[in-house]
């Protein structure tokens, strides 16, 4: 199955884990800090048993949505240093959540709780690389030596 989602959707690996494709890119430009942004982004994201969303954060307000496949485990680590697990999926019954909210600059990270999960991701103002961060294994168990173990396992060096 995993094969032939990224095969049918055009998926490629993504530089923090899983894989993707932009759907979507907003005509309406809007002035941001960092300067002109698309008004709004949309990606297809799929994580499977062997990947995971390493550790970053976005300057924007991103909105994940859940389409199929396994619940996704989505991990934010607020300025408080507090950590928080949401499970985005369809059984709401189960406190599953098929839309969550990550708001901009929250460090966040992500693995599928089965053989795969295949969501969305949408950006306002729009995404670009350079409003993304992924920091460092070290400078992750530096700043929350609370969540070393987390931190480590779901972090990579940045290619």
């Amino acid at each position: 199955m995993v094969d032939e989602l990224i095969r049918g959707l055009g998926l490629v690996p993504h530089p923090e884990g899983g894989f993707y494709k932009e759907t979507y890119r907003a005509a309406l430009k809007v002035e941001t800090p960092r300067g002109t942004r698309s008004a709004g982004t949309a990606i297809y994201y799929l994580l499977t048993q062997d990947t995971f969303a390493a550790w970053h954060s976005v300057t924007s307000d991103e909105v994940w949505h859940f389409y199929e496949g396994a619940p996704l485990a989505l991990y934010r680590v607020g300025e408080d240093g507090r950590l928080e697990t949401v499970v985005l999926g369809r059984d709401v019954t189960k406190g599953e959540q098929p839309q969550v909210v990550v708001p901009a600059g929250v460090l966040q990270a992500g693995e599928s709780r089965g053989a795969y999960s295949l969501v969305g991701c949408t950006v306002a103002p729009g995404f670009d690389f350079s409003d993304w961060e992924m920091p460092t294994p070290e400078s992750l168990v530096s700043e929350h030596p609370a969540h070393s173990e987390l931190m480590r396992r779901l972090s990579r060096t940045r290619p």
